[in-house]
């Protein structure tokens, strides 16, 4: 990979910040643009900082004050949405995985993960937008077979047209609206306002919400790792 992967660290504990950072200074591809020890301090770092500095993800703890991780993450989905965001916990994911679904979040990385899980993480959000671990992927399963989970994740007035639908599955693979245009002979305008109103339809906040969306109910193949 060519292009330089910037991170932000955000986590209230020094000894964490110093530790990520370090773990990941040895990787070329790898540059922790900013830390922050709260989520204030790192919204007002966000505001000063554009172009080649802005990171391209997050990796931000949960248990912060006087803001939490999720208070944090749902600013920053709304003034941000196209910032990847790897939430760190060094608590159990069942207690959280709904959340971190709803809110789009593109992975989930355990405190006391090793270096190569780490790097992982941070190549493969990059590249695919989200990422789950096998475990995770065995959750996502479970919550699939569960309707009532599905619809306190996704609360839907109207269902998906298969026009909107085939746009969904498009999405997951990638394309861009040009692109997705030209795969249905629609115009990339006609794309766009799909994307609003499927967005709208779901509760997602952005791509990495539909993309799970997508998966959670069959629209969009899970391949197993």
């Amino acid at each position: 990979m060519n292009s330089q992967i910037k991170i932000a660290l955000i986590d209230d504990e020094q000894l964490i910040l110093e530790g990520v950072k370090m773990l990941l200074s040895s990787e070329q591809n790898i540059s922790v643009v900013s830390t922050s020890n709260n989520g204030p301090g790192f919204l007002e770092t966000l505001e000063k900082t554009s172009g080649e500095d802005f990171p391209d993800i997050a990796l931000v703890d949960v248990q912060m004050q006087p803001m939490n991780g999720f208070e944090l993450v749902e600013i920053l989905k709304e003034k941000y949405p196209d910032l990847k965001i790897i939430i760190l916990s060094s608590h159990y994911k069942t207690t959280i995985l709904g959340y971190m679904v709803k809110l789009g979040v593109s992975a989930f990385l355990p405190k006391n993960s090793n270096r190569e899980a780490f790097i992982e993480a941070i190549t493969m959000v990059y590249k695919n937008g989200i990422f789950f671990t096998p475990e995770d992927h065995q959750m996502i399963f479970s919550y699939m077979n569960s309707p009532t989970k599905k619809r306190t994740l996704f609360e839907m007035d109207d269902e998906l047209s298969d026009r909107e639908k085939d746009v969904v599955k498009l999405i997951c693979q990638e394309f861009t609206n040009n692109e997705i245009a030209e795969k249905l002979f629609i115009s990339p305008r006609t794309v766009e306002s799909h994307r609003q109103r499927i967005a709208e339809k779901i509760g997602a906040k952005n791509t990495v919400g539909i993309v799970i969306y997508a998966i959670i109910n069959n629209i969009h193949p899970l391949e197993r790792i």
